[in-house]
């Protein structure tokens, strides 16, 4: 058995003798697999010792994590694990970590440390705050130079983005091909980033070669893609057209390895998208998810958000259909009484699904409605992911051609919201912004997605 990187970017990331390397783009491209190759060189040393971070605990014993993928190489160079402290000890005394920071404050408890390799799977998920205090526990006394090495899928919200924006293009937001791989140097201090396009510069800047030694790091950043990783395509053929399924921005994010694009308006859903149709075939279930507010037009509240219940049913070729949009801005009694008016119109054969947000409330407020709604099926969605997540799925089959529309009124202003939807985390939105048909929509997709489908007799 031969142990050792793929040909192209992942043998140049494990090859560069950058103090720190970022290895980032897109998805599969045999990033993780890249970080855990990279203690194996040094395993034979003793007192050699390295740390490879997740963001939380789970992340690293998930199934095909770092964990798991670990037990794919060192046990064949007669490494031992230890389960319950997520490492590996080598025959010399080397020893290969997994660990967490799923707080800042936990930086606290590496306090005097020495740590030769530091790892990041995913960088992008910590702060810069914990990225560069760690780098003042990236020492060593076993004859290895201390060194970081860090995977990334493109963020461009993330420090890390700004870290490595020599290496992007401002433009189109993709690596530049010629500057990969290629190392610079840069300084920190009191939090400024000074950069120097060689160490010859940076000498010069401080006054010495030997003073810049104890100043600067050299730095590289190489990209990622998932033609890199052909034992990947090879294995799992399917894996490329689960990226191209993703929605617009996942996919230029994931696939296209592009560190600038971000879910602005138009983004997550388009208004061709959605065809309009006068006739469709019986869909196989129904359900009618509420995204409901409270708040009726005032003088103090001249445009709240809107009650909306979304009708929408599952064919027997899998497309999705919206029949029926149904949109109020009421007092919790009226929401109530249009909800079971509109109950009894789409009759029982049609799911009621109804957002249930976090904590006590929510549950009794939904308690309420279900106990109104006796004699119809009735199912809380429990809100725990961001809007803009919920709706992911929808956007890619709607991107796909798999989500109809039935001719009515409703369609102008649907078409309207949904082409104007953005991750509000990300993106500040405009007055008059809204978003509870979307909502509705997703929570009705997400509902018929999950329910096993049953056959057509």
């Amino acid at each position: 058995m031969i142990i050792g990187p793929q040909k192209g970017p992942q043998e140049k990331f494990l090859s560069t003798r950058a103090d720190i390397a970022f290895y980032g783009g897109a998805a599969g491209g045999g990033k993780s697999y890249a970080l855990l190759l990279e203690p194996v060189r040094h395993c034979g040393i003793k007192g050699y010792s390295a740390v490879i971070f997740r963001k939380t605990s789970g992340e690293i014993t998930n199934a095909g994590g770092l964990w798991d993928t670990s037990e794919e190489i060192y046990p064949y160079l007669g490494a031992e694990p230890r389960i319950s402290s997520r490492d590996w000890t080598f025959p010399a005394g080397a020893n290969v970590a997994f660990s967490h920071f799923q707080q800042d404050k936990n930086k606290l408890t590496w306090q005097g440390s020495q740590i030769c390799f530091i790892g990041w799977d995913e960088v992008t998920h910590f702060s810069e705050e914990i990225f560069f205090y760690m780098l003042s526990r990236n020492r060593s006394m076993c004859g290895v130079r201390p060194y970081v090495r860090a995977t990334c899928n493109p963020d461009p919200d993330s420090w890390v983005r700004q870290f490595i924006s020599w290496w992007i293009d401002e433009e189109t937001g993709l690596p530049i091909p010629e500057r990969d791989g290629v190392i610079r140097w840069f300084a920190r201090k009191l939090g400024v980033i000074h950069w120097f396009d060689s160490f010859e510069e940076a000498a010069e800047y401080f006054g010495s070669r030997k003073k810049a030694r104890k100043k600067v790091k050299s730095v590289t950043f190489i990209r990622s893609m998932l033609e890199d990783n052909q034992m990947l395509m090879e294995k799992d053929t399917g894996y490329e057209a689960s990226l191209e399924s993703l929605t617009l921005v996942d996919r230029e994010r994931l696939r296209g390895g592009n560190w600038n694009i971000r879910p602005v308006a138009g983004m997550c859903f388009k208004k061709t998208w959605f065809k309009i149709v006068d006739a469709h075939e019986k869909p196989m279930r129904w359900v009618r998810a509420w995204d409901r507010a409270a708040t009726p037009v005032t003088e103090r509240s001249k445009d709240p958000d809107w009650t909306a219940g979304v009708k929408m049913g599952i064919m027997a070729d899998g497309r999705f259909v919206i029949s029926d949009i149904v949109r109020l801005r009421g007092t919790p009694l009226e929401n109530k009484n249009t909800i079971k008016n509109i109950a009894s119109q789409d009759g029982t054969e049609c799911t009621i699904v109804l957002q249930q947000d976090p904590g006590s409330a929510g549950i009794y407020e939904i308690s309420d409605l279900v106990k109104a709604l006796a004699g119809f099926i009735v199912r809380p969605d429990k809100v725990e992911k961001s809007k803009y997540t919920r709706a992911k799925p929808l956007a890619s089959h709607a991107e796909a051609g798999n989500v109809l529309l039935v001719r009515g009124k409703w369609n102008k202003a649907f078409l309207e919201e949904a082409e104007s939807f953005v991750d509000e985390k990300t993106v500040d939105t405009p007055p008059g912004y809204h978003d509870d048909q979307v909502d509705s929509a997703a929570s009705a997709f997400n509902t018929l997605s999950a329910a096993p489908t049953p056959q057509v007799r």
